[in-house]
Formats: structure tokens, C-alpha cells, sequence
């Protein structure tokens, strides 16, 4: 397989995105951890706490995908920089491992969604039970 300087150029686009959308989410759990720390202190109940702790969670999972997604573009760097210098064979290797932590990335990002679905279905079990 040829590989080009533009090759790895083209995730680019993608990894940046990815990144965005990853700290968009973790914008958004800060938000509500921090509410949730604030209605904790008005009013401690162990919902909130368990609530707090499915946040703690996701939060490092975040954590985790951002890492990742920074290290495979950082590779992708890499492997632009080694094609360049003429090291075809390594940048191939460079750009493999890359994808592999954008697909490691993804699998996590997957996992936090599930994990967010869950949290939502059993809040919404809560609304369902004291409508009865």
C-alpha cells in the first residue's frame, strides 16, 4: 500500500471534530455536576449523589476519548512529518497506530453514550413511577 503526506492529511478534518464534540460534552456534564453539587448542598439526598457518581464517570471516559483522539492526531503529525523525511515504512506503522487510537476513541465514546442512555432511562422510570 502507498501512503502520501496527504493520506494521514485527511483525518484531519475528523479528529478535530471529534475533539470539539468530545469537549462540548464534557463542557456540558461540568455544568451539571456543578448544579448537581449546589442542589446537594441545599438539599443532600443519596439520588443526587449516585447521579454525581455516573457524572464521575462519564467524565473520565471523556477524559480518556479526548486523550486519545489528541494522540492519534499527534500521530498523524508524526507520520506526515516521517513521510516527508522519506520514511515511508515507519510512517505507515505511525498511521496505523494512529487509527487504531481514533478507533480505540470511538469505542469509548460509544461507552459513554450507552452509559448516558441508561442514566436518562432510569430518570425517566423515576417520572413514569410517580405518575402512577
Amino acid at each position: 500500500m502507498n501512503i502520501d503526506v496527504t493520506t494521514p492529511g485527511l483525518l484531519f478534518p475528523a479528529i478535530t471534530l471529534l475533539l470539539l464534540a468530545y469537549t462540548n460534552r464534557f463542557l456540558g456534564l461540568a455544568t451539571l455536576i456543578r448544579n448537581l453539587h449546589t442542589a446537594y448542598k441545599t438539599n443532600p439526598d443519596t439520588t443526587i449523589l449516585s447521579q454525581i457518581d455516573n457524572l464521575r464517570h462519564r467524565v473520565i471516559l471523556i477524559r480518556n476519548m479526548q486523550a486519545l483522539g489528541i494522540l492519534s492526531l499527534l500521530l498523524c503529525v508524526l507520520c506526515m512529518f516521517l513521510l516527508f523525511a522519506g520514511h515511508a515504512e515507519l510512517g505507515k506503522y505511525v498511521f496505523g497506530i494512529s487509527l487504531v487510537l481514533l478507533m480505540v476513541s470511538l469505542g469509548l465514546s460509544f461507552r459513554e453514550i450507552h452509559i448516558s442512555v441508561n442514566a436518562l432511562n432510569l430518570h425517566l422510570k423515576d417520572l413514569e413511577k410517580n405518575d402512577s
